[in-house]
């Protein structure tokens, strides 16, 4: 591998963790606000081998906080975006691009394949996330979920936890009531913010693509959940034996 992009990350982490890094195969679903910077940040760290999954394409609203997000590429699908971006920052970067939104037939399938050390939930709808962290639990793949970067602007609030240590967050609250359905209670971390959300910044929607309503957000909320998210899959990534 060529490391000279790589120097003074290899003086931080040594060649061991570079190597860990390049040989670590990760998924990242979604790639808006928290998604984009989320796989920009794995890319930037050495890592070899990552899936990349959105159907979605930029649309204006989205220039305020996402990463591929750009008058010049509203229109344009955010995993070509991305992965343009991407294979800039590492030419040698194995990476696949998945443009769709995942029915669970197809996050079995690809989770399947994919031998992932990693997988980050970087979606916003409730049904596609419960699926996704399901999937990945059945499987023993590590995944770590961000919950809700809307309606907060206070970075200082935001944290990683396990799904059982979560409060003040309405998409959290939602995720841990349908998973004790499923008698899953605790056991996968979570990028959250225990800041209360500004509840006068809700809309609501048509209940296109699951969502049925948005809190408004600032540029750089969802950008450190994707921090926090990929920092605690590179630090875990490089310790491991």
């Amino acid at each position: 591998m060529d490391k000279y992009w790589l120097e003074r990350t290899e003086l931080l982490i040594k060649e061991d963790g570079l190597e860990k890094l390049n040989k670590a195969s990760v998924l990242v679903v979604g790639l808006g606000g928290v998604g984009s910077f989320a796989a920009e940040f794995l890319a930037r760290a050495g890592v070899g081998n990552m899936t990349i999954v959105d159907g979605d394409t930029v649309d204006i609203t989205n220039i305020n906080r996402q990463l591929p997000a750009l008058h010049s590429t509203v229109g344009k699908h955010k995993v070509e975006v991305v992965a343009e971006r991407l294979l800039d920052i590492n030419p040698k970067l194995n990476l696949v691009k998945i443009n769709e939104f995942l029915n669970p037939e197809r996050m079995d399938e690809i989770l399947d394949k994919g031998n992932f050390n990693y997988v980050l939930d970087c979606i916003d709808s409730v049904t596609p996330k419960l699926t996704l962290i399901k999937s990945a639990k059945k499987r023993k793949i590590k995944i770590i979920s961000s919950m809700g970067a809307g309606g907060k602007t206070d970075p200082s609030k935001v944290m990683v936890k396990d799904i059982s240590k979560t409060q003040n967050c309405y998409l959290a609250k939602q995720v841990r009531k349908r998973l004790r359905k499923e008698k899953i209670n605790k056991g996968f971390k979570c990028v959250f913010s225990d800041e209360l959300q500004k509840d006068d910044s809700l809309k609501m929607t048509d209940g296109t693509n699951y969502k049925r309503s948005f809190y408004g957000t600032i540029s750089f909320i969802p950008a450190i959940f994707g921090l926090y998210a990929a920092a605690e899959v590179i630090n875990h990534l490089v310790k491991k034996n």
